[in-house]
């Protein structure tokens, strides 16, 4: 018998449908389970917990629909989602009728599990004040799926070009940009933090984060840019700032990035710059601590460590 959920499922991407809290997804009956890995086991049956800030979908910011590991089921929405930085999934409602609560073997908490199959999903906590509902579903990314809104507008690229606060200073106005936040990506250490980073021994390049709209701006005029507020011909270095995670370096999240950036490079070899920039597939992304984030506005002042240089 076929999975009804996943027809369903096809059915809301395909269509382009927002997926809304009314879908009440406790009248579709249980019809099969998927098959699971022992870590999904542990989790989704033996009720474990996945390390902090380890799981796939933590930061993830993409639009789509989180489904569950085990059967399918619809469970939360893009628009269900925020950060908290506790270091799982955190959202503050769910789909109607998709998440049961049940007391937790400890007395204390409030487990929540899939309503279609009693998949472990995590716990329930109220009372945080952290968004407006004032509670956060605490989700293992391993109890789950995610499907992307294929009609999302929204797509992200990392840049690297020295020191990350001059770099998201001229990201944060260029129109069709949503949103930016300064990290660490493209190394071997995990959850670096900026004293980590500084030691030039974690292989993370300094970034910003840049989530875009590209109905409003192709990634061209992005890339352009980027490569006007920073000298790409330097080699894990950016003026004064030396060490590989000032490096010069592009992580692409999509063929059509990698593809502009490339084209861009061409021109720029052809205008004779020796470039050194990187092409890199974009893996995991880290966020830097509090007070990094949108540093010269809140010192307000500008940046002395990037000047724009016009070039296209």
């Amino acid at each position: 018998m076929l999975n009804i959920y996943k027809i369903i499922t096809l059915l809301l991407v395909v269509c382009n449908i927002t997926y809304g809290q009314n879908t009440n997804v406790t009248k579709v009956k249980k019809i099969m389970l998927n098959k699971l890995t022992p870590e999904e086991k542990n989790i989704l049956i033996n009720k474990g917990t996945e390390a902090p800030f380890s799981g796939k979908y933590n930061d993830n910011k993409a639009e789509g629909l989180y489904i569950c590991k085990r059967c399918d089921a619809p469970l939360y929405t893009s628009e269900h989602k925020f950060q908290s930085t506790c270091g799982w999934p955190s959202f503050d409602d769910e789909i109607e009728g998709a998440v049961k609560r049940v007391p937790d073997a400890d007395g204390r908490r409030t487990e929540i599990v899939c309503a279609n199959c009693g998949g472990h999903l995590g716990h329930v906590f109220k009372g945080e004040y952290l968004t407006e509902k004032n509670l956060r579903h605490c989700v293992n990314s391993l109890s789950m799926k995610f499907i992307p809104r294929k009609d999302s507008k929204e797509e992200v690229i990392y840049l690297a070009g020295g020191c990350f606060w001059g770099t998201e200073y001229y990201f944060k106005k260029l129109k069709g940009v949503v949103r930016t936040s300064v990290g660490f990506i493209g190394g071997k250490t995990e959850k670096p933090t900026y004293a980590d980073v500084c030691k030039g021994t974690t292989g993370h390049a300094e970034v910003v984060e840049v989530v875009y709209n590209k109905e409003e701006i192709d990634v061209i005029d992005i890339i352009k840019l980027f490569f006007e507020i920073h000298d790409c011909t330097q080699i894990n270095r950016q003026g004064p700032d030396i060490g590989e995670q000032y490096r010069s370096e592009i992580f692409y999240s999509t063929e059509k990035q990698k593809e502009a950036a490339s084209a861009i490079i061409d021109i720029l070899i052809n205008k004779g710059y020796e470039v050194a920039t990187i092409l890199t597939k974009a893996k995991k992304y880290y966020k830097a601590e509090d007070y990094h984030q949108d540093y010269y506005n809140k010192k307000g002042s500008t940046p002395t460590c990037h000047f724009r240089t016009r070039i296209f």
